[in-house]
């Protein structure tokens, strides 16, 4: 589990850093990667990243735990 979970963390960082740049400097890197936002390997990575944000929701209860 402990795998899965860095694993996450580190998509949902990518993730994280990719719409910093669409933000600031109107650049897709994983689309440009891909030859735009509509083709199947941009999806896959969007969904990629999505379920690894879903994951580090579990994160929370870990976080907020008062030990």
């Amino acid at each position: 589990m402990k795998t899965l979970n860095v694993i996450s963390l580190i998509l949902v960082i990518l993730g994280g850093l990719n719409w910093l740049s669409v933000g600031l400097f109107e650049y897709d890197v994983v689309s440009e990667l891909f030859g735009g936002s509509t083709e199947v390997g941009s999806k896959i990575v969007y969904i990629v990243v999505g379920v690894a944000a879903i994951w580090a929701l579990s994160f929370f209860t870990k976080v907020t735990r008062d030990d």
